[in-house]
């Protein structure tokens, strides 16, 4: 067999791994989050002053935040249920030292504590949960796209075959749902009096940098004779034309039906196409072609995968349109951030049922055609992704107002703590001090050119895969590559971030 072969054959015929198993992984980031947001505010006990040094602030985020998602998912993944009680005990422990040290509220109760803390004021305009979610998903995918080519990366962590549930299964449509979220049908707060047809135009524009990337990658695939994974997408199909026609689909869609009414469109259209691969021969198309023996003859036989996928990831958007115009409505407490976190966890829970009920008497998961299962499993995910990474903040927020400082990066940002009175406002300045931090967070650095950092992911993936035999490395070599990988990937939207360079051309 020949290298590229022997790459394909790597990574075809998985068949994922279990619900359970995902659910713990996922939980790493929010938890790797608490850990450096209690790193830095126990540093600003100490010292009283934020970590200011960028260096220094670029390392702690690569270490806590990218460093241990990238071990979990090679060396120490068979010690993946392992992680996060260790890393919450991690963090239990530095919140206790910050609490035995706070100089601040001593003689208060920590009852009265929590109840001043769910009157705590919050900016509405700022929600760092839908950063955290859309930057960490852009992570995990870039993560996942070189590691995988590695054999210290588990099989069961990749694309699964036919049906399945991988971890990069999930990261497909997790990435769907999060350019969902900051969709401008969600980010517009007022009905447009704007023409339809000028809205459809502006969004037709919008989308040719994806459409010319999936040219790009296409051309360049096939140019070099670089190893892929026909059944993922097809013979010319790939993730950035399933980016662009989602979109431009879900505009057309928006604007006929309401916004508000996104979920019912979601609905409708999971079962309506799941209805059509049951009780057509659809389903067999999709899995072996029209003459049954998997030919790629013909654009359709060539891509069929790619373009049926489409009714799936359009029901994932129109699901994630419904909650973000949900998540991005004004609640200016932290109480009713407490209430909407309890109804996301219902909405969770009503989620897992059907999954449990649709894998079982309809069709397991499939992320090769996107069926009902694959969308009801990746909005059940994605929300519970979502409310992990809310929680952690309110736990933030709430340790912050213990030292009475503000020194955490892509934080939620205190306009007023509930015990503040006329002659405390300056009580509510430590929020100006975060507002400057912001210049030196990874985070922000990447969610300021997430379209580039994942570019360049997948420009540093072909490069290392054309110039390293992957399949033979030794666990050394790959976790040297893979740090030294996304290090530089990092470095770059950092040094973008602190010269306020944005490259968005549309």
């Amino acid at each position: 067999m020949s290298q590229k072969q022997l790459k394909e054959a790597f990574i075809s015929n998985l068949n994922g791994t279990t619900l359970l198993e995902i659910s713990v992984g996922l939980s790493l980031a929010p938890l790797c989050l608490l850990c450096r947001g209690l790193l830095l505010l126990l540093y600003y006990l100490h010292y009283g002053k934020p970590l200011s040094s960028r260096k220094y602030n670029l390392l702690l985020d690569f270490i806590v935040l990218i460093s241990p998602l990238l071990f979990s998912c090679t060396v120490l993944s068979p010690l993946i249920f392992f992680m996060p009680p260790v890393i919450a005990a991690f963090c239990a422990g530095i919140f206790s030292k910050i609490y035995s040290q706070r100089k601040c509220g001593i003689g208060v109760s920590f009852r009265q504590i929590v109840n001043d803390f769910q009157e705590t004021c919050l900016d509405p305009e700022y929600i760092p949960s839908i950063t955290l979610f859309r930057v960490f998903v852009n992570v995990l995918t870039s993560i996942s796209i070189l590691a995988v080519d590695f054999p210290q990366y588990p099989r069961r962590y990749a694309k699964t075959e036919t049906y399945g549930t991988g971890v990069m299964d999930l990261g497909v449509g997790a990435f769907i749902f999060g350019n969902a979220l900051v969709c401008p049908e969600v980010r517009q707060k007022s009905c447009s009096i704007q023409p339809k047809f000028s809205y459809l135009t502006r969004q037709v524009f919008s989308i040719w940098p994806l459409i010319v990337l999936g040219v790009g990658r296409l051309f360049s695939v096939k140019s070099i004779e670089y190893h892929e994974h026909i059944s993922e997408y097809g013979v010319h199909w790939n993730f950035f034309f399933t980016l662009a026609f989602v979109r431009l689909a879900a505009s057309l869609i928006l604007t006929v039906f309401p916004k508000n009414k996104s979920w019912i469109v979601a609905v409708n259209l999971a079962i309506f196409y799941q209805l059509i691969l049951n009780i057509t021969s659809l389903k067999m198309f999709v899995l072996h072609g029209s003459n049954g023996k998997d030919t790629r003859v013909g654009f359709l036989n060539a891509n069929r995968e790619g373009l049926f996928s489409l009714f799936g990831y359009l029901a994932i958007y129109m699901a994630s349109v419904q909650v973000g115009l949900y998540v991005l409505k004004c609640r200016n407490f932290v109480k009713d951030w407490i209430k909407a976190i309890c109804f996301l966890i219902l909405m969770v829970l009503v989620l897992f049922i059907f999954l449990h009920l649709s894998q079982v008497h309809v069709d397991p998961v499939s992320r090769r055609m996107a069926n009902l299962s694959y969308c009801i499993w990746v909005v059940a995910h994605c929300l519970t992704l979502f409310i992990c990474f809310v929680v952690i903040d309110l736990m933030l927020v709430f340790t912050k107002l213990l030292i009475n400082g503000s020194s955490v990066p892509c934080c939620w940002n205190v306009i007023q703590p509930a015990h503040s009175s006329k002659k405390h406002d300056t009580e509510a300045m430590p929020v100006k001090r975060e507002s400057k931090l912001l210049h030196i967070c990874l985070i922000s650095a990447i969610d300021k050119n997430q379209l580039l950092f994942f570019l360049l992911a997948n420009i540093m993936t072909g490069i290392v895969n054309i110039i390293i035999d992957t399949i033979h490395s030794k666990t050394s070599f790959a976790l040297f590559v893979l740090h030294l990988y996304m290090f530089l990937n990092c470095l770059i939207m950092y040094i973008l971030h602190a010269k306020n360079i944005v490259l968005k051309f549309w």
